[in-house]
């Protein structure tokens, strides 16, 4: 079974947000077009508390209910099997949708059969790439779509570098 896992496609993270990846909104039309090639479909919420330790590093971001948080409007989240939320804790970052807290993610996709995992969303060099390189650890072959991933590039080359990172992990990058 073929499974797409789209991470954190949220309004906090499109242009306007609190914590905007650059053109993060333009990844939408084409996860869109992808849905039909998938048996299932997943997809990842950041949800945090309004007070956790992350915000210690981050700014204040897709807070739990929050308008911020729910997905991009444009996001056909009707194809949306299941969602996972992430870094609902005080503690916890979150970054990897293996990492869920509603649900184990690993052990549903062995319950599903799933051996194929296709990887999009936001962003590429934190979360996308966290939850790649888990997919990769779970023995999952692990697909990565390039027109359908932005990165945050807090320094102007980590988009490419966790690319890079993910592809030497066993990731395909297409």
């Amino acid at each position: 079974m073929k499974a797409l896992l789209i991470v954190d496609v949220q309004n906090d993270f499109c242009p306007g947000g609190a914590l905007a990846v650059p053109a993060g909104d333009q990844i939408v039309p084409v996860i869109n077009n992808m849905l039909p090639q998938f048996d299932l479909v997943i997809a990842s919420k950041d949800w945090h508390p309004s007070q956790t330790a992350h915000f210690d590093q981050w700014p204040v971001h897709c807070v739990q209910d929050s308008a911020g948080a729910a997905f991009h409007p444009d996001l056909n989240h009707q194809a949306i099997d299941q969602i996972l939320y992430k870094g609902t804790g005080k503690q916890d970052d979150g970054y990897s949708a293996f990492e869920a807290t509603n649900l184990d993610l690993a052990e549903f996709l062995k319950q599903k059969n799933v051996e194929d995992l296709t990887v999009v969303g936001l962003a590429t060099d934190y979360c996308v790439k966290a939850s790649a390189l888990d997919a990769v650890k779970q023995g999952l072959k692990t697909c990565v779509r390039k027109d359908a991933v932005r990165a945050v590039n807090i320094q102007p080359d980590d988009g490419r570098q966790a690319l890079e990172a993910m592809k030497q992990a066993g990731v395909e990058i297409f």
